[in-house]
């Protein structure tokens, strides 16, 4: 007698089981990949920030150990800010963007990840970075002037001085006693208390720096306050160890971080 030959295939628990499986696979590698991308984009920032410590560094060779005057509040024309200032620095307009920072407020809202620019500026350019505004060569008879690096040749411990770094806008004007972000996404382009313009949530709970000796590296958001940011910057004020912080007296979002 002939003997049917029939092919075996999969039960419907079989295939439910398979399908299980594969759901818990991803539940368990999606996590993980997205913590590669992450790392990825803090890697490509700094990246971009070594080129940014290369192309200041010239611009300051090129004047006298100087930086630009610096467009400050008072102004929102391109002229004065960085892009146009070291424009002759720099071709590919892609380093100015983090990697996690690339669409502005008009595409995405407020937020640590926005990018500052675009149609809420004069020359539409797109950036994610800014300028310590410290360092710029500004009048004497303006407001603080006295505080302002100017010259930066002979400067002290200048692996703690910031100079270009994360930022949700242009340039930050910090100040030590400035309060932190009362939320993630309490950041601020024009207006006071500028520290919450790099207090930003865009890399782990940390952003990426370039530092005066041309040194580029992250810093925790708690560690904003112990800068030097300028020449009378207190290290020590209200909001480090020093100065007698707690826990207690950081934003919600903020506790449980390193502190310093």
């Amino acid at each position: 007698m002939h003997t049917p030959n029939y092919r075996k295939g999969f039960t419907l628990i079989e295939l439910l089981v398979v399908i299980a499986i594969i759901a818990l696979l991803m539940s368990i590698l999606m996590p993980a990949l997205s913590r590669v991308k992450t790392s990825a984009k803090a890697a490509a920032c700094q990246s971009n920030l070594h080129q940014w410590a290369i192309i200041w560094s010239m611009y300051a060779d090129d004047n006298d150990g100087r930086f630009q005057r610096g467009a400050g509040g008072e102004s929102q024309t391109g002229g004065g800010r960085w892009p146009a200032v070291v424009r002759d620095y720099y071709k590919d307009d892609k380093i100015r963007l983090c990697p996690m920072a690339i669409k502005t407020r008009s595409e995405i809202g407020i937020g640590p990840v926005t990018a500052w620019g675009g149609e809420d500026f004069d020359d539409n350019i797109v950036a994610s970075y800014g300028f310590n505004e410290w360092l710029c060569n500004r009048p004497l008879n303006e407001q603080e002037t006295e505080n302002y690096w100017r010259y930066i040749l002979s400067l002290p411990r200048s692996n703690t001085i910031p100079l270009f770094l994360d930022c949700y806008w242009y340039d930050v004007w910090a100040h030590s006693v400035d309060h932190p972000p009362q939320n993630e996404t309490n950041v601020i382009g024009a207006g006071s208390n500028e520290m919450r313009r790099v207090c930003l949530n865009r890399h782990n709970y940390a952003i990426n720096g370039v530092f005066l000796d041309w040194s580029v590296r992250k810093v925790d958001l708690k560690e904003l306050w112990t800068l030097k940011w300028h020449k009378e910057y207190n290290t020590r004020d209200l909001w480090t160890q020093a100065g007698g912080a707690t826990e207690e007296d950081w934003p919600e979002w903020m506790q449980g971080l390193k502190t310093y």
